[in-house]
């Protein structure tokens, strides 16, 4: 999965939701409830397809949001390799050591 704007490559598991994929891999931005019910986590589908393996609320994601690419990224579940882009937001790094801009750590003393 590649997220925009930031231009980040992330690798999604079967049956993996896009936000779950992003903060195994050491990133996150603004969320709400990761449970579908609050739609803050909306990011637009740039490429690829996805579905939702639990039923969403048309009060929280409408129809034709849907039909023009506007996902929820707690529930959606790429199907294909996707490109998502961010609403108004920056991926943070949580947990640089699992990201791929992470470095190797330093040999300590004694190992080479």
């Amino acid at each position: 999965m590649r997220v925009l704007p930031d231009d980040v490559s992330v690798e999604v598991r079967e049956g993996e939701t896009v936000l779950a994929a992003l903060s195994r891999s050491g990133y996150g931005y603004r969320t709400g409830c990761t449970r579908g019910g609050c739609g803050i986590c909306k990011v637009d589908l740039v490429d690829g397809r996805v579905h939702y393996p639990v039923t969403i609320a048309e009060t929280v994601l409408a129809p034709d949001e849907a039909a023009a690419g506007t996902c929820l990224s707690c529930r959606a579940v790429p199907e294909d390799d996707v490109v998502i882009a961010l609403r108004n937001e920056r991926l943070r790094r949580l947990n640089p050591y699992l990201t791929s801009a992470a470095r190797p750590a330093k040999p300590t003393r004694g190992q080479s």
